[in-house]
């Protein structure tokens, strides 16, 4: 029975919370709240697309597919999942065709369920459904307020196997091996054994691979795609190099579909200015797929690309340093980079974190931004890997200047320690909607980010505006954003609480908690509110 009323309520606020919902504001990148999540492990919506091209060996644990698909994805956006966590980004691992076989790096048979190891750049790999979906998932998603980015990886094709030959050498290095301890050793090599590089600083014209060719014209497809590559290389004027063909592929989701970004894998292991191809290449397209869709374009964003540059974190600024070089990504076509600094810096205070990522954003990295995460599909060291902290994860990152990063299952504590699992597989799992439906404490934790992500998307300060202290002990700040204001107060103690709002909040005013529900009106410059929770999250109404 108490779950049952837990569940009204949660139902209860969430209806409130959207009544109640302050003046809309215009959606900024630099304030998003994105969700994340591997296609393959979210939901399975579709179980007739579970196995194909014969991936029927047995894999390592969790190293195989488990199912999940863009039919579960969308499943969840009908069921409004995302609105309801305040979510108005999702970032999905790849959607390309990947190697048909499995192979062993170390850990056992592992096939490519996580998206990066493309075979076929041009299709959707079956596993993860269809390009009626994707169209689908985009427009849904588009309907709610939420933007799509895609994973792009140009710098290496999926293994080799017995049945995916590799891409011709004209295309492909298959060493040596990276050693990381210098700019070459970075870009100019593979990443790991049996990963074929593609020759990204390469401007030399190639032909199409003939495993290509011969698949295209099977599925009987290759005029069309080769009237579509001549058109490209016309318009753009680009010499036919490997980069600018697997460009062109990838920008296509962005013309036909409409999708609004690209999270960029693997960045600092190709030379940097083929990413500002690659940011121009996006860019056209999602004109002209704006011109094409006058009544479905969002706003007027550029098409935004975040890159994964293993190791940068927000404390350097513009710059990365290879050792022998130095490289500014955020001239090199990206808006913002992903942080990987931010696990560490949850461990600081409230205010020390917020205060230093708001002067850096301000100043150093002002009109750019980063990304921050405390969980991910690759990163064995997080935050809170226990899940012993989940509350306090959550109302760091959720409330951090910066773009927040929820890794799916953040938000219910899925588990990043399985039974069997090696290595990153761990941290792949599936995820945890048993404990949604039926665990109280998971059910309550949901509930947090929900209230946090909801203020967040509501409130584009909260991410991207100037952070001020108000006073220590007890904890309370304020975000200003041009016209968007809030006041927001941390570790507070049950009861009643006061806080002045002058320069802030007008007299007279009335304001809202986006925490409680409760509503009260500004006199004599300050604020009383009396709740029994921790956490006040005012807002004008």
């Amino acid at each position: 029975m108490k779950k049952i009323l837990f569940l009204l309520s949660v139902v209860f606020l969430t209806s409130c919370n959207s009544l109640h919902n302050s003046k809309k504001q215009t959606f900024n990148w630099e304030g998003a709240n994105m969700y994340f999540l591997l296609t393959d492990r979210f939901q399975n919506g579709d179980n007739k697309n579970d196995i194909n091209f014969g991936r029927t060996e047995k894999a390592a644990t969790l190293r195989g597919f488990e199912g999940g698909d863009l039919r579960g994805i969308i499943q969840k956006i009908d069921d409004n999942y995302f609105s309801d966590l305040g979510i108005n980004a999702i970032w999905m691992t790849p959607l390309v065709e990947q190697i048909h076989s499995a192979t062993n790096e170390g850990t056992g048979n592992t096939y490519a369920f996580h998206g990066y190891w493309a075979k076929d750049w041009t299709n959707l790999d079956p596993n993860f459904g269809t390009k009626a979906d994707l169209k689908e998932l985009v427009e849904k998603a588009h309907e709610k307020g939420i933007r799509i980015v895609l994973d792009a990886v140009i710098n290496h094709t999926g293994p080799v196997t017995p049945i995916d030959p590799v891409y011709p050498n004209s295309w492909v290095r298959t060493s040596p091996q990276c050693k990381y301890n210098n700019y070459e050793n970075t870009t100019a090599c593979t990443l790991v054994a049996n990963l074929p590089d593609i020759l990204t600083e390469s401007d030399e014209p190639a032909e199409l691979p003939q495993i290509l060719v011969e698949k295209w014209k099977n599925e009987g497809k290759y005029e069309a795609e080769m009237k579509s590559l001549n058109e490209f290389f016309v318009r753009t004027g680009y010499p036919k190099a490997p980069k600018y063909y697997i460009m062109k592929w990838l920008a296509d989701y962005v013309k036909e579909f409409g999708i609004d970004g690209y999270r960029i894998d693997t960045v600092k292991h190709t030379n940097e200015d083929v990413w500002k191809d690659f940011q121009k290449v996006c860019q056209e397209s999602f004109d002209i797929y704006k011109r094409n869709n006058p009544s479905k374009v969002l706003d007027q964003n550029l098409f935004f690309t975040v890159g994964e540059i293993y190791g940068y974190g927000i404390s350097q600024k513009q710059i990365y340093d290879f050792g022998d070089k130095k490289v500014n990504y955020y001239q090199n076509g990206f808006k913002s980079l992903i942080n990987f600094d931010f696990k560490g810096d949850a461990n600081k205070s409230y205010e020390e974190l917020f205060s230093n990522y708001s002067k850096l954003l301000q100043s150093d990295l002002n009109g750019k931004t980063v990304m921050n995460y405390l969980t991910s599909h690759d990163d064995g060291s997080p935050f809170d890997k226990d899940r012993k902290r989940t509350f306090e994860a959550g109302t760091k990152l959720l409330l951090s200047p910066g773009i927040s990063q929820v890794y799916y299952g953040d938000e219910s504590a899925r588990s990043l320690t399985i039974q069997g699992a090696e290595g990153d597989a761990n941290l792949r799992s599936n995820m945890n909607w048993s404990d949604i439906s039926s665990n109280l404490e998971t059910q309550k934790l949901l509930v947090h980010y929900q209230k946090l992500g909801k203020f967040r998307a509501n409130h584009p300060a909260v991410g991207a505006g100037v952070h001020q202290m108000i006073s220590s002990s007890p904890y309370w700040f304020t975000r200003t954003l041009n016209n968007d204001k809030v006041v927001i107060g941390l570790d507070l103690k049950p009861g009643l609480k006061e806080v002045s709002v002058q320069g802030i909040f007008e007299n007279g005013m009335e304001l809202r908690d986006g925490y409680s529900g409760k509503k009260v009106t500004v006199e004599n410059e300050k604020v009383s509110i009396d709740s029994g929770l921790s956490i006040v999250l005012l807002e004008q109404i």
